[in-house]
Parts: C-alpha cells; structure tokens; sequence
C-alpha cells in the first residue's frame, strides 16, 4: 500500500502542476469523493472533481508540496503535508486521508489545512 500511496501522490502533484484534466480524472475512481474540506459538501464523480479542481486550480509552479506518512495500511492512509505558496507568499500545513483502491486510485479523499500565521 505504501508505494501505491508515494505513487498516488506523486501523480497528485504531477496534476496539481500540469492542471491537465486527463492527469486529474486519472487519480480518481469513477465515483469518488472529494472533501476539501472535513465539513463540506464533496466533490462527486471523477467528472465533478475534474471540473471543480480546474475551477479551482493554483498556477502552475506556485506552490512546493513536501509530505510524510503518519499511517499507511488497509485501503486508508494518512498523511501530513506541507504546503508553500510563492505568490502571494504564504504556507500551509495539510492532513490528508485518502482510501485508495486496488488499482491505485482514490475512492476518497479529504485535506484539512491551516494556514501558518
């Protein structure tokens, strides 16, 4: 499970950057969930995510993202992250839980964050 979670984020990154709707909808299973956050509606379908993410989406190159395991086993994983955004300057800390499938993609994910003072 660990190198299919290194893997899936890997491509999440990869995603985050090229902002390429095939590189987004390739993460998600056709009925995923996206929570951006804990307490929100999700995101629906690899097709809304998609759509969502591009609505939503950062400039390519504008933020660096670094991350560790806090628990990897059975389709759930945990993971803290840092995010550091260059324009306007700012940083993030993330937890991120993600269940993946067999194949590798997400079936659901949802990231809380805050914002470093």
């Amino acid at each position: 499970m660990a190198d299919l979670l290194a893997a899936w984020i890997e491509g999440y990154v990869a995603a985050w950057e090229s902002n390429r709707p095939d590189d987004i909808g390739a993460l998600f299973t056709d009925d995923a969930r996206y929570h951006t956050e804990p307490f929100a509606e999700p995101w629906r379908g690899r097709e809304e995510i998609v759509r969502q993410w591009l609505a939503h989406a950062d400039a390519p190159g504008d933020a660096t993202f670094r991350w560790e395991p806090v628990a990897v086993g059975g389709p759930v994983s945990v993971i803290t992250g840092r995010t550091v955004y260059r324009e306007p300057p700012r940083e993030y800390h993330n937890l991120w839980l993600i269940r993946l499938d067999d194949q590798g993609r997400c079936a659901e994910f949802t990231e809380w964050y805050m914002r470093r003072p």
